[in-house]
């Protein structure tokens, strides 16, 4: 049985203002002439320059899918997923709240983030649970080691027939990470197999992660140089960034040595964390939320914010939001997974929450203000930047001035709408 809802949910129109502020910035960045001619010069006669396709976007792609659903056991989850920055959108999931039949009281979730290509990610949303489930290790009984053995057969043989396919469909080169995690009566198991990561809050801390697979980790550089490859610039041969992973068949063709033994592993890293009354929620996430935020302070962040909002879609969408704000140029994909004991709306948050955005409209009006008063343009960016270095006693904890944005965005908008000459009566046409 599957319950939920899907949809899309557009970003606001001030905040695609401020991208479009904000925009050349990040495309001069990474645009900016690199490996170009330099300005004024010429090229030579014959010479042609070599044209590489940029990764990044002029601007960002902020529409956003959102899907939300329950078990009947009390959970209830929510999906944000955003393209971003990117030139294309590689993330893919999976969300199973009810397996059926003997597992119905146990779910299964998993984020995909693809690279090279979306067509892995997007094969393997669609088939790891299937051989998971094949392997028969999964049953009432909940027995940790031969769930275990279970999911990590399933990624194996996902892998294994992925290859055929590849093969026989002549998309060989992509790959994907997978976070994933299944949750039975009794146990959370976590499996990750690259740099997605899960994470498990409870009583308001950190209570587990995983390990991220980058080539520099020991045991993974250890693997790659044994299997004939190198680490440089953080990558596996000046590459791929990330040591294990479902296809990437070019790193897997080392003779005489097992798939768990290749410089890219299809092996999943799986650990097994006992329920407790205490957990409160847990995330999977691709890297483009980890990239800019701490373990600590996502946790610290949702924590709140669940006090505060009762649609786990809004929640998500203010993780990316924020994500997006500190700097994430990659895709942006989150499932946030709320347990029965999961933080509750509190009406004392509520008042916090609605005396800060107070504070914020104001300072925003006297930014504006005293802007004005000195003769200078009161940009929403010399607003952004006043305001920044502004102490604002009362934000969210994790979250900063950043997770605020769409707030004094908004503020900033009414202060420029209000600061517009009025035109009097018969003088502004027919």
């Amino acid at each position: 049985m599957r319950t939920a809802r899907k949809g899309s949910v557009e970003m606001p129109a001030f905040v695609r203002q401020l991208v479009k502020e904000t925009e050349k910035r990040v495309s001069s960045f990474f645009k900016g002439g690199r490996g170009g001619t330099a300005e004024g010069e010429q090229q030579g006669e014959g010479e042609k320059e070599e044209v590489i396709p940029s990764p990044y976007l002029d601007r960002p792609v902020l529409d956003k899918l959102t899907e939300e659903g329950c078990a009947r056991w009390g959970l209830t989850y929510a999906l944000g997923s955003m393209q971003g920055w990117r030139a294309n959108m590689e993330d893919f999931h999976n969300c199973v709240p009810q397996l059926g039949g003997e597992l119905a009281d146990w779910s299964f979730f998993a984020v995909f983030d693809g690279h090279a290509g979306s067509t892995v990610a997007q094969y393997c949303s669609q088939h790891l649970l299937g051989h998971i489930l094949a392997t028969d290790g999964i049953g009432p009984e909940d027995d940790p080691p031969k769930v275990k053995g279970a999911i990590e057969e399933g990624f194996l043989q996902t892998d294994k027939h992925l290859h055929s396919v590849a093969r026989r469909e002549g998309w060989e080169r992509g790959g994907t990470t997978v976070v994933a995690t299944l949750i039975s009566p009794y146990y959370i198991y976590f499996a990750n197999c690259g740099d997605s990561r899960a994470m498990l809050c409870r009583s308001g801390q950190v209570c587990f992660s995983t390990e991220d697979h980058k080539p520099y980790s020991p045991l993974e550089k250890e693997r790659i140089e044994s299997a004939g490859g190198s680490v440089s610039l953080q990558r596996i041969n000046g590459s791929l960034a990330v040591s294990r992973a479902l296809g990437d068949f070019g790193y897997k063709g080392a003779e005489n040595r097992t798939p768990s033994q290749q410089m890219v592993s299809p092996e999943p890293e799986v650990c097994v964390v006992e329920r407790s009354p205490a957990d409160e929620f847990l995330v999977l996430a691709c890297d483009g939320v980890w990239d800019t935020i701490s373990n600590e302070e996502l946790c610290a962040f949702i924590h709140n914010r669940l006090r505060v909002c009762t649609d786990l879609r809004d929640v998500c969408t203010q993780v990316i939001d924020l994500c997006l704000y500190k700097g994430s140029l990659d895709n942006i994909s989150i499932i946030l997974l709320c347990f029965p004991g999961a933080p509750q709306l509190s009406t004392e948050a509520l008042h916090q929450e609605a005396e800060l955005e107070d504070l914020l409209e104001s300072k925003v009006a006297e930014i504006y203000d005293e802007l004005c008063v000195r003769g200078e343009e009161p940009e929403l960016l010399s607003v952004l930047t006043v305001l920044a270095s502004t102490v604002i006693p009362g934000l969210p904890p994790g979250g900063g001035i950043q997770s605020k944005r769409n707030c004094i965005i908004s503020a900033y908008y009414q202060q420029r709408d209000a600061h517009k000459p009025m035109i009097p009566n018969g003088l502004g046409g027919s």
